[in-house]
């Protein structure tokens, strides 16, 4: 214990010695040194603050770059490669009605003109399976159908107007770990041909598919009938025979030539082109009571059609014609409610005739081949041509991968050709991403966002206008909302406020940045949202009225003597004022169900909605009190610090030239402050733009076009949020969301780089002052 006490004595003594010798140097030789000092500081800050600001310049360089990698790939076309090549044994195109290739792309289906199904080696054209159809003796194939390629169903035609159905499958096995893909022919309706023309005459073209309400065949006849017939077959479990059930219907006004025919798979709606260069669209939803509702001309006049085939999903239809041209179709309905046949769009043309298109499985994409050994992959969604490339030979027919990565291609000598297939991302365009698009089963073209859905044959919809639209809605209503309170109240706290109640107004409000977001999103979806429904007479009124009763209870102070006025002192006025707002809020809600009942014959809402305006509970509305509770803090602090650091001498200076405490708030006060209140402003709305909790949770999230302040909206931010965790990783949708991401992104670079613009102009502007 001494000999610590003796030590720290010794330092003590030390320390003094030191002290007395530093303070004996020259006054110069001081100097120098607390000068080298302050220049090692000086340049330790300088070099700090540099590496900081451009580690933060590197890290924003590097999040961009990241996010345009993973969008990079949807600017992509689409690419072939040739991979093999090889020629069919027998039976040359001529004499084979279809070509098909299963989703391993390790077998192809070769469909003869003679009623014969061989399964071939995509890679090489090595005969796995040959299945010879059960055709009757004295009948032979005179027509070939299909139907929805993913149910992979097929009829032939006979000469005596029977029809026999089939069904290609392919069943998985996996010995000794390797995949073995065992093709069949399955019969739903038996081996036996069902009859589909009772007169017995052949059958010149036909179409099958699988309805809700059994399989259908419609077929035209030789002698220029056209059939619908309806199957449904039952197996008897105890002696294994099956029972097909029939039920047939003759068409009205028959084209006079039926060359191709489509039939849909909800077995409404039948197509039918002629010879003419026109389609004729029968509604068969009521078989019995089937009428032809339009015969439109789908191709140039002189010219025929030479290719038609259903898109995924049987809705749109591709018409290929002699001269090249291709053209979507679909049914859309008019005022009245009438369903017409109409020309949605055309991809660019061919060099000869369509011979051959090709749908894609699960997209709204086809190939098509023409007569001059032409190839080009056209995508419906995005109007999109990817591909136009010549090929050797004379295609006849293609066969298209399901899930689009390889693709076979046959010529007249009887050749194959193996192609891979790059096209990952054909949805994506400048025009579906921005542009209004016509989809399916609309009636006009508009601004969609809807990715997914339950069905394979969705068609997807990017538009990213409604995500854009519902970020620049959701922060223009909370700026709406947050800019004036922030401001005013800055302006007050920082220039009227008695340094007491300053002292105590400021640190709180500050304290509101630190509440999350979820929070006030949760608060906002569960209570704000159905009490502002419940009362939204008295929100109306809070807002106008809240205004005249601070104005009333200001001029009733004013007339007060100055001797009352005198004891309350300068700066508490806000705190007079609190008991008026409450007063104002409680009335307003109390009589809310009165007025509605008085004005709005009971519901404010069904009144909206009775003239016109819709109303969803979770809207702009809500979500612009929740996120300006969010924002009105940091634009009130830097805004509140930007007007309190304004020099006094400038105040003073006004206030000694006999200007009102008004007149040096607007004079002086605000245009010196106003680098840092736009400052404020820009970083609220930048706050605003990126905020996700609280529009996740305050709307409906709902992607819709427009500035309805009672509806919903789906901002970026919050659309990411929830979609990203569900889509598949590289996937088109994945890279959108990246996209919108990268939108987001820019967005609030451009807003935060012209407010930094603004600011250092009027920084520049008023710095004389």
């Amino acid at each position: 214990m001494k000999r610590s006490i003796m030590s720290e004595a010794a330092a003590s003594s030390v320390g003094k010695k030191e002290k007395a010798r530093a303070s004996r140097l020259p006054a110069e030789e001081r100097k120098a040194r607390l000068k080298t000092w302050r220049a090692l500081k000086d340049r330790f800050s300088t070099v700090g603050v540099t590496v900081g600001g451009l580690g933060v310049v590197f890290s924003l360089a590097l999040i961009f770059l990241y996010l345009f990698y993973e969008v990079v790939p949807l600017l992509r076309s689409a690419s072939i490669t040739p991979s093999s090549s090889w020629s069919v044994a027998h039976n040359p195109s001529p004499g084979i009605e279809r070509f098909t290739l299963e989703r391993y792309n390790e077998l192809g289906a070769l469909f003869t003109a003679d009623g014969e199904v061989r399964f071939l080696e995509a890679a090489d054209g090595r005969v796995r399976r040959e299945v010879a159809l059960p055709i009757p003796e004295g009948t032979r194939p005179v027509a070939f159908g299909t139907g929805d390629p993913n149910g992979g169903l097929f009829a032939y035609g006979l000469s005596d107007g029977t029809a026999l159905v089939g069904r290609t499958d392919y069943l998985l096995s996996y010995p000794d770990d390797r995949r073995h893909i065992d093709p069949v022919v399955e019969f739903p309706l038996g081996e036996a041909p069902v009859v589909v023309d009772e007169g017995g005459s052949a059958l010149r073209t036909l179409s099958v598919q699988q309805t809700g309400q059994g399989l259908a065949v419609a077929a035209a006849t030789e002698d220029g009938r056209l059939l619908l017939a309806r199957f449904s077959a039952s197996t008897n479990l105890f002696t294994g025979e099956t029972t097909v059930r029939r039920d047939g219907y003759p068409l009205p006004q028959p084209p006079a030539s039926a060359e191709r025919i489509l039939l849909d798979r909800n077995g409404r709606h039948l197509f039918v082109a002629d010879g003419a260069g026109r389609i004729h669209y029968y509604d068969i939803s009521r078989p019995a009571q089937a009428r032809l509702v339009q015969s439109v001309p789908v191709v140039a006049q002189g010219e025929r059609i030479t290719a038609m085939e259903f898109l995924t999903g049987t809705v749109s239809v591709i018409v290929g014609g002699s001269d090249g041209s291709l053209s979507q179709w679909f049914l859309v309905r008019d005022a009245d409610n009438v369903e017409h046949l109409t020309r949605i769009r055309d991809f660019a043309p061919h060099g000869g005739a369509i011979v051959a298109i090709a749908p894609e499985y699960n997209r709204k994409g086809f190939v098509a081949a023409d007569a001059s050994g032409g190839v080009g992959v056209h995508y419906a969604t995005s109007h999109r041509t990817l591909l136009m490339e010549r090929i050797e030979g004379e295609v006849r027919h293609l066969a298209l991968s399901p899930i689009n990565t390889a693709l076979l291609a046959l010529d007249g000598q009887g050749r194959v050709q193996k192609f891979d297939l790059y096209n990952p991302h054909p949805q994506v365009s400048l025009s579906a991403l921005w542009g209004k698009v016509w989809y399916e089963g609309r009636s006009a073209p508009d601004y969609i966002w809807q990715s997914s859905s339950g069905s394979d044959e969705f068609e997807s919809k990017f538009s990213m206008v409604p995500l854009t639209v519902g970020t620049l809605k959701a922060a223009f209503f909370a700026m709406l909302f947050a800019v004036p309170l922030a401001i005013m109240g800055a302006v007050y706290t920082a220039y009227f406020m008695t340094k007491v109640m300053r002292g105590f107004v400021k640190p709180t409000i500050e304290v509101m940045e630190a509440l999350p977001t979820v929070i006030l999103g949760f608060l906002a979806g569960l209570w704000l949202a159905p009490f502002i429904e419940k009362n939204l007479p008295a929100v109306f009124a809070i807002l106008l009225f809240t205004p005249l009763a601070m104005l009333v209870v200001s001029l009733g102070w004013s007339l007060l003597p100055a001797a009352v006025r005198s004891r309350v002192g300068g700066g508490w006025e806000a705190a007079l004022l609190a008991p008026a707002v409450l007063v104002v809020g409680w009335v307003s809600v109390s009589m809310s169900p009165l007025v509605e009942v008085w004005f709005f014959d009971g519901s404010m809402r069904q009144w909206l909605t009775d003239v016109g305006i819709a109303y969803d509970q979770r809207n702009a509305l809500v979500v612009g009190i929740a996120m300006g509770f969010a924002v009105i803090p940091t634009i009130f602090s830097i805004a509140e610090d930007a007007v309190f650091n304004v020099p006094k001498h400038l105040t003073q200076g006004s206030m000694a030239l006999g200007a009102s405490a008004w007149q040096t708030v607007v004079g002086v006060v605000l245009p010196t402050a106003s680098p840092g209140i736009f400052s404020a402003v820009m970083i609220g709305f930048g706050r605003a733009v990126g905020e996700t909790m609280i529009v996740l949770m305050a709307t409906g999230n709902s992607p819709i076009t427009n500035f309805n302040i009672f509806e919903g909206m789906r901002t970026l931010s919050a659309n990411i949020a929830v979609e990203l965790p569900e889509t598949a990783v590289a996937s088109t949708h994945f890279r959108i969301l990246f996209l919108a991401a990268l939108v987001l992104f820019a967005m609030t670079f451009v807003v935060n780089t012209v407010a930094e613009v603004v600011r250092q102009r009027l920084r520049k502007k008023y710095s004389s002052l």
